[in-house]
């Protein structure tokens, strides 16, 4: 029987419950946190709970900082669960310090012409953002048909010399920068077709996002609000609800303003974040890169150590017992 350990495929026997994979990795009585399909699984239920086919179990050592708590891409570890634009920024030297900041491992970059009259000296954004340090993330920012899109994913290939994984995103308008779903479902399928890893950028709809995880897209990047509005989390249930059905990696994209709207995104149980106005439209792009990097590893914290129970009375935290009166 195959389920899914920390990303990767792993045959276990019929009947086996989470202990026994604990067990098989050498982690027993380890202080550990277990997540099964998304949800947390508490320690006395570990020897209990029966594992089915196409399970999917989060094991992570329980540390400050979640450094060891690794999500994957295409096959991929990465250990920061923050993604970072290029865009916005006053100068590269700015762009570097705040992606350095940022803790980011992936770096999202626009596909555009080179200027015809472009200075042989003129500073290229690869030169300061190295692809030997970072995984660059061609995107298609800009692009309003499947056609262009895929047209400039192949060029973004071409410029890294291979590179499959991709960030798509098709638009319907300049106004709201909306997606317009029906050419990206067109756009996805002819790039997985292609042998493309696709990160595909959608609105928050659950029935469109298993719709492009179906497709073959790696990730899918729900909008948290409209490009660039730093408005936070608009629909925070329709965001947990393609977490809840998704079998692959859900990162929020888009809308996202300040490091709380990160955290809660995070919250909602969301693999990743991927951000650029924020970052780089503060008036300190290089402090608000750092508040970022906090924001998404206490958000991911205190999704895994699962949250109070919300009540509508009050809860005395003392107990009432032994009082003087």
């Amino acid at each position: 029987m195959i389920v899914y350990v920390n990303g990767e495929i792993r045959e276990v026997a019929e009947n086996s419950h989470v202990a026994d994979v604990i067990a098989d990795m050498g982690l027993t009585g380890k202080r550990i946190a277990v997540e099964l399909n998304k949800e947390i699984l508490p320690f006395d239920q570990h020897g209990t709970q029966a594992l089915q086919a196409d399970d999917r179990l989060e094991i992570v050592h329980a540390i400050g900082g979640g450094q060891d708590d690794s999500f994957v891409i295409a096959g991929r570890a990465y250990q920061s669960r923050l993604l970072v634009g290029t865009g916005k920024y006053k100068d590269l030297e700015e762009t570097r310090l705040a992606i350095e900041a940022s803790g980011a491992q992936i770096v999202t970059v626009a596909i555009r012409r080179t200027n015809i009259g472009q200075h042989p000296g003129e500073p290229n954004l690869l030169d300061v953002i190295s692809p030997d340090k970072y995984t660059i993330l061609p995107n298609t920012a800009g692009c309003y048909t499947a056609e262009d899109a895929v047209r400039t994913c192949r060029l973004g290939r071409e410029l890294l010399g291979g590179h499959k994984l991709v960030k798509l995103e098709v638009l319907a308008d300049q106004k709201t920068l909306f997606p317009d779903v029906a050419e990206t479902y067109i756009a996805a399928e002819l790039l997985v077709k292609d042998g493309f890893d696709v990160m595909v950028y959608t609105n928050d709809d659950p029935i469109a996002a298993k719709r492009l995880e179906e497709i073959g897209c790696v990730a899918v990047m729900p909008l948290a609000a409209p490009i660039g509005s730093g408005l936070g989390v608009r629909n925070p249930y329709n965001i947990l609800t393609i977490v809840e059905n998704a079998k692959v990696p859900i990162l929020v994209d888009a809308g996202v303003g300040t490091a709380s709207d990160a955290a809660i995104a995070m919250e909602l149980g969301c693999d990743g974040v991927l951000m650029n106005t924020a970052i780089a439209a503060a008036k300190n792009p290089v402090l608000m890169a750092s508040a970022m990097k906090k924001g998404i590893e206490a958000g991911r914290e205190a999704f895994l150590a699962g949250r109070m129970p919300r009540k509508r009375f009050a809860s005395a935290s003392s107990p009432i017992d032994g009082l003087f009166f």
